[in-house]
């Protein structure tokens, strides 16, 4: 029997991970549930499409977790809805509903610490083993990069001492990604996940401990640049519907970060992340440089060297064929082919599946999961401070965003 997974969610990056799997070995994705049984039945579909797997629909998270085909859960569903997935997995297999190897959960952990952790301790009341899917760590990019840097730069000259990374996008697919309390917050929790791991994650020598760099001081910026001015706030509504309003409720649609690390050997570090859910392009751009004593990298998504050209005389459908998140059918339009590879899904799958299966110890985990969620919150109190601050600061554990509350007047 193959080993068997299931996906906890349906939606747009459940289906990311399903195209991804093309390029997995020794497993199959064999069930999805959602909330919206024509979801779950349509991400099913497009993985039996694919030939990844006899996919199928599941009424429940509990009768998933019961079939002895599901040795594994993705989970990949809305963040309010986070603890809930998990303590029905934990009830599912309390009571000898299931025999789970081990359970993968997308960025962020959480929506805040507190929750980040009670995932964590859920999970390990069971003896699952745990993975955190933190896709541009495995961006093949962003691996060579950084592989090559420290094995012939950093190994003569000495270690890397800027890295920055960004993700930018003109704003996320579901409409419970732009309110802030089922979210969590808005671009900051949503993506600075990405880019503050990634900064740790190159300035961290390969086969090192992400411990051998720890953030020390943390300086966190959140605005609204786009969504909150009323022609594209009255937008915004029309689109995501009455409850996405950012003339009452906003969330910051623009975050940067600047985190000083320390190293095991006594260096201090940076790392820049930017985040932005008003860029207006070709499409997502994610980015990322590394730069040391005598050398440096730099990495852009949409350098993918495939270029179209669509004149105005090219009309049809708006879509995403070109690049996630495109903006644009016409001119000159740039083209990520194999998106779920460039972006880092694939390796980041078969890793995740290798761990489970017992062939190699997993790069990342919960624990990594609650150290990310532990960054932002602590730039989101920077930001709402104005002011630099100690990592971790004060209070962090319990601390919830004003965005996240409903609270935030930018």
């Amino acid at each position: 029997m193959p080993f068997g997974v299931g996906f906890i969610g349906s939606g747009f990056n459940t289906r990311f991970h399903i195209q991804g799997w093309r390029g997995v070995r020794d497993a199959d994705v064999l069930g999805v549930w959602s909330p919206t049984a024509a979801n779950a039945a349509s991400a099913a579909r497009l993985a039996r499409d694919l030939d990844v797997g006899a996919a199928k629909p599941y009424k429940s998270i509990a009768d998933m977790v019961a079939d002895p085909a599901i040795d594994a859960l993705w989970l990949c569903g809305a963040n309010h809805a986070r603890v809930e997935n998990v303590e029905e997995v934990v009830d599912a297999i309390r009571r000898g509903r299931g025999t789970l190897t081990g359970i993968a959960c997308e960025k962020p952990l959480a929506r805040n610490v507190a929750e980040a952790r009670e995932v964590q301790r859920l999970v390990q009341s069971v003896g699952l083993a745990t993975g955190y899917l933190e896709n541009q760590l495995f961006s093949p990019h962003v691996e060579a990069g950084r592989d090559l840097l420290w094995a012939r730069g950093a190994a003569t000259t000495g270690r890397p001492y800027l890295a920055r990374a960004a993700e930018e996008h003109s704003g996320p697919h579901g409409p419970w990604f732009w309110q802030g309390a089922l979210q969590g917050g808005g671009v900051l929790n949503d993506m600075m996940c990405h880019s503050a791991f990634v900064v740790r994650h190159l300035l961290t020598r390969p086969g090192e401990s992400y411990d051998t760099v720890k953030p020390v001081r943390i300086t966190g910026q959140i605005a609204s640049l786009k969504w909150t001015r009323p022609k594209y706030a009255k937008q915004l509504k029309a689109t995501m519907g009455k409850a996405v309003d950012y003339r009452r409720r906003p969330s910051e649609d623009f975050a940067s970060m600047t985190i000083e690390f320390e190293t095991a050997d006594g260096h201090r570090v940076i790392g820049e992340a930017t985040t932005s859910w008003s860029f207006v392009g070709a499409g997502l751009r994610l980015s990322a440089e590394l730069l040391g004593p005598e050398y440096s990298m730099k990495w852009n998504s949409l350098d993918s060297g495939l270029q179209l050209f669509f004149s105005r005389q090219v009309t049809g459908r708006e879509g995403e064929d070109l690049v996630e998140k495109q903006n644009a059918e016409q001119g000159v339009m740039p083209v990520v082919p194999q998106e779920y590879i460039a972006y880092g899904y694939t390796d980041e799958d078969r890793h995740f599946v290798r761990a489970f299966q017992g062939k190699e110890p997993a790069k990342l985990t919960f624990a990594d999961g609650v150290d990310v969620v532990r960054i932002l919150m602590a730039a989101y109190q920077s930001a709402e401070q104005g002011k630099t601050l100690a990592f971790p600061p004060r209070g962090i554990d319990k601390f919830v965003p004003a965005v996240a509350r409903g609270k935030w007047r930018p």
